[in-house]
Order: C-alpha cells, then sequence, then structure tokens
C-alpha cells in the first residue's frame, strides 16, 4: 500500500514510518505545522523521516488554515471548555488531520497512519476525521495495535540505525498557536498545581508594568491590535508576544475526555484569552439579551464538537451558520489591561451600541416611560408569580 503518515518527528511516528516501511508499504510522511514547530525543529523532522526511509516528506503551514476553518468560530462563540480551556489541541489535532487527507488525495495514497495510542482523544479526531474525508482508504495504527512500551519502540527504532533522543524532562508540552498544553506529575492528581516553571515562558515578574492594549473587531474578526492591521496568524502571534510576558492564559483544565474517563492538564493560550475575553465584552455591548443567552449555549456546543471528535457532524455546520450570521454587528474597539497572571477588559466602543443614554440609563432618568408605565410594568411582569405564590405558597 500508499500509506500517507501524520508524523511529528517523535518516537511514536518513527516507529510508524520504519514498521510500515518493513512491512513492504510506501510511506509519505506529512508534518502539518498549526504555530508549534521552529524552523529547526522542522528541519529535524526531515531528517529524522529521511533517515527513517520515508519515499517523500512534506512540511504543511497549516496556521491559515487552522485560523480561519476552526479557530475564528472559537472566538465567534467564546468557547473556553469547562470555563477555563480554548481547546488548542482538539483545534489542531483536526486541522492536521485534515489536511494529511488532502496531501494523502493528491498523492493517490491507499491508506492512512497516526501514530497515537489508544488511551487518549487523538486517536477519535484522527480515526473520524479520516474516516469522514477519506472513507475508502484504510487506516493503519501500529502504535495502537501492538501497544509496545515506549522503551521496546525506542530499543526498536535504535536498533534500526535511528536514534530519537528520549524526553527527560519533567513535563510534557504541547505548544500550538492558540496555545500551550502541559501534562506532569501534577496532572496525574486533580489537587495540585503546575508550578510557574512547567511552562514554556517560566516565572512571571511580578514587578513588570501594565500594558493598555487595543484590539479592533470587523464583524467578529479580530483585525488589528494597536491600530496596526494583521491578518489572523499574524494577529495571534503578536498577542501570544504580549500575553507571554504577563502569563496571561494560563490555568488548568479538569475534564472529561471522549473515553469517559476524567483528565486534567495546565495550559497557557494569552491570546486565546486576550481575544475571547475582548470579544465576549463587545457582544455585551451589540447583542441583545437573548442573543448571548444562546450564542454561549450554542458555542458550548460547538465546542463540544470540535473536542470530542465530532466536527464532520453536519450538526457543526449548522452551528458556523449560526455563529457567522450572529456576528453581523460585531464590530468596534475594546481597549484591555494586561498586568502579570491579569486580563482586564477596560472598555469597549462600537458603532452598533444598544447602550444610548441619551433614551435611557440604568437606574437613571429616562424618556421611552414614565413612571405609572413602569410601575403597570412591574406589576404584569409578576403575575405568573403571583398566581403559582397563591397555588403553591412561595418560599420566605
Amino acid at each position: 500500500m500508499n500509506v500517507t503518515l501524520a508524523f511529528s518527528g517523535g518516537l511514536d511516528t518513527t516507529y510508524c514510518a520504519l514498521w510500515l516501511r518493513e512491512q513492504g508499504h510506501t510511506v509519505h510522511s506529512v508534518t502539518v505545522d498549526c504555530g508549534g514547530f521552529p524552523p529547526e525543529e522542522l528541519d529535524r523532522i526531515e531528517k529524522v523521516a529521511s533517515q527513517a526511509g520515508v519515499a517523500s516528506h512534506t512540511t504543511v503551514d497549516g496556521r491559515a488554515h487552522l485560523w480561519d476553518r476552526y479557530l475564528r468560530y472559537l472566538v465567534y462563540g467564546n468557547v473556553l471548555r469547562g470555563q477555563a480551556y480554548p481547546l488548542s489541541v482538539s483545534a489542531e489535532r483536526v486541522a492536521q488531520a485534515s489536511l494529511v487527507v488532502k496531501k494523502a488525495l493528491e498523492l493517490g495514497c491507499d491508506a492512512l497512519a497516526h501514530g497515537s495510542t489508544g488511551a487518549g482523544n487523538d486517536q477519535v479526531r484522527f480515526d473520524v476525521a479520516f474516516r469522514a474525508l477519506a472513507p475508502r482508504m484504510t487506516i493503519v495504527t501500529p502504535i495502537r495495535d501492538q501497544a509496545l512500551s515506549r522503551d521496546q519502540e525506542a530499543t526498536w527504532v535504535r536498533e534500526r540505525g535511528v536514534d530519537i533522543p528520549a524526553k527527560t524532562a519533567t513535563y510534557s508540552v504541547n505548544e500550538g498557536m492558540w496555545g500551550t498544553s502541559v501534562g506532569g506529575r501534577e496532572t496525574l492528581g486533580s489537587s495540585e498545581p503546575l508550578p510557574e516553571a512547567a511552562f514554556p515562558s517560566g516565572e512571571v515578574d511580578r514587578s513588570i508594568p501594565a500594558k493598555e492594549v487595543t484590539l479592533k473587531f470587523d464583524q467578529g474578526v479580530p483585525t488589528a491590535v494597536n491600530d496596526q492591521s494583521l491578518d489572523g496568524v499574524a494577529l495571534v502571534d503578536r498577542l501570544n508576544a504580549l500575553g507571554t510576558v504577563y502569563g496571561i492564559g494560563r490555568g488548568h483544565h479538569l475534564g472529561d475526555t471522549i473515553l469517559g474517563i476524567k483528565g486534567r492538564i495546565g495550559f497557557e493560550a494569552p491570546a486565546a484569552y486576550i481575544l475571547i475575553g475582548a470579544h465576549r465584552e463587545l457582544e455585551k455591548l451589540v447583542l441583545s439579551g437573548r442573543q448571548l443567552f444562546w450564542k454561549e449555549t450554542l458555542g458550548n456546543l460547538y465546542g463540544s464538537l470540535l473536542h470530542e471528535g465530532l466536527f464532520f457532524d453536519p450538526l457543526a455546520r449548522d452551528l458556523e451558520a449560526y455563529l457567522e450570521s450572529s456576528q453581523r454587528f460585531v464590530t468596534g474597539t475594546v481597549k484591555v489591561r494586561l498586568e502579570p497572571r491579569s486580563l482586564q477588559v477596560l472598555g469597549v466602543e462600537s458603532p452598533y451600541s444598544l447602550m444610548n443614554p441619551e433614551v435611557a440609563a440604568y437606574g437613571e432618568a429616562n424618556r421611552l416611560w414614565s413612571g405609572a408605565e413602569a410601575a403597570g410594568f412591574s406589576k404584569v411582569y409578576g403575575v405568573g408569580s403571583l398566581l403559582a405564590a397563591r397555588a403553591q405558597g412561595a418560599p420566605l
């Protein structure tokens, strides 16, 4: 078979490339960069692929695809799983799987392969995406099928002349443009926080002065930072650079995995936190209360579909259409203040603001109704509660 392999250059995918080749298959490795690979790492991955004897290796810049197809909808929906986690890895994996399939179709391959184990969420995300986008291709998963230990894998790979340096770091780190996830001893349980040193940017200097940043949105899409117009990828990079210094978007997420068990990770996502915080405040100014309620509900549902490997369910397209429609008037500027480990939204302006002090100000005078009309409204508004209290009683 001609096999396209989603390739990270780590131990698991290197084992896959070697094992598939020894089984007589022609292997084409594809690395999709979603913002977590510096140039020197991409060079190293290409060299490992060559050592593993692949027929071809391709590096795909997936950042623009990731932003346009996935991340902007997470901004539209203000999606934070468990009110905390910005779905950085979830979105990356679906984007990577999609672009691997695209390359496989270009190459005319018979099969797709990935190096996920049978223990986590990524296997489901890759499998579902592969089957949805290339239903006639075989899916090959040597790591999941053989259930080898990492020591067994490393020994087998070294015997074939490829040396993958062992991971000796205390913490496992997965970096991407929408955030970095961090795992370690502390995240195996629920009670201990990760130390600040566990995060790639390390300790936060608590003495650095605060910084104010102005963001511009056009129909829900962030378009400028401090009056500098930027495309989505450049804008996220800029906010990551600004926010990392202050430790913005650091936290822990404890939640349910696709397989039904509880899992916990640490994360650092400066751009995601800044954008979602600013975007949410702008929406409060320009959307009605009912819009805000249903946006929160349906945005969370969209995030769940993406996180749980169901991005290709037709419901996700329906939700995207709703989210897109909801952004028609989400245009304006938001000023935020960055301080060590703290993000504060200072103010927001929009030509579509629903606040109009010339008509009425909350708790103050208004020009739309009289005091008698307000009293009548309050009386009628409480009729349902009055009737229920008379019939069933009411707690004091």
